[in-house]
């Protein structure tokens, strides 16, 4: 049985156009895997803790040395490691908030990246330590920053994720949806085309 991993960034949740692409992408994959699992990480209703000292020290520190609130911490990015781990296809909505991402998909990139469980260090560079696995990125931008210097969002997800061992990664992008009700229509519809192709 296949499992598809929705995560939602947008602060708006299930309401905002990354979401509702996402969810888009999801409905399509339901259509052609009927037995499939979804799971969904919204980041907006169930934030992601900000990385403090505290929480990166409990990471750092070995399992039997913990104490119960660092095993507290590392067991809630134990759990979003494996639904990384679980998942055959991942599905990420990715606004974009003052030319970067949001904090809360900042967060849990945090959290998921732990030497020796996603990633080690080697002679020859970072090796990612995660199953390969597609990943469908639904970007949406109030303007239009797609292949300009603006565009801080695309390589920083593909560099993360593939730090990771997410390397089969697909960008859909909806742009210009703050300039104008048609611009935005035609944007959100051409996205939703490209999902259908790419999810049937």
């Amino acid at each position: 049985m296949q499992t598809l991993l929705q995560i939602n960034t947008s602060l708006f949740s299930e309401q905002g156009h990354s979401s509702l692409l996402a969810q888009s992408f999801v409905d399509a994959w339901r259509r052609t895997h009927p037995q499939g699992q979804v799971i969904l990480r919204d980041l907006a209703r169930k934030p992601v803790p900000h990385l403090t000292a505290e929480r990166f020290q409990a990471l750092l520190t070995p399992a039997e040395s913990r104490s119960a609130e660092q095993q507290s911490i590392a067991a809630f990015s134990d759990a979003l490691i494996e639904e990384l781990e679980r998942a055959d296809h991942i599905v990420l909505g990715l606004p974009m908030y003052n030319f970067g991402v949001s904090s809360i998909l900042k967060a849990y990139f945090d959290h998921v990246a732990r030497a020796g469980i996603t990633f080690r260090y080697t002679e020859n560079g970072p090796v990612g330590l995660l199953r390969n696995k597609p990943v469908h990125v639904l970007a949406t931008r109030g303007g239009a920053y797609r292949g300009t210097d603006k565009d801080t969002q695309t390589a920083y997800v593909r560099d993360f994720l593939g730090f990771i061992g997410l390397r089969d990664i697909h960008f859909i992008y909806a742009e210009g949806l703050n300039r104008s009700p048609d611009t935005q229509q035609a944007a959100l519809a051409a996205a939703e085309a490209e999902i259908a192709r790419i999810a049937a």
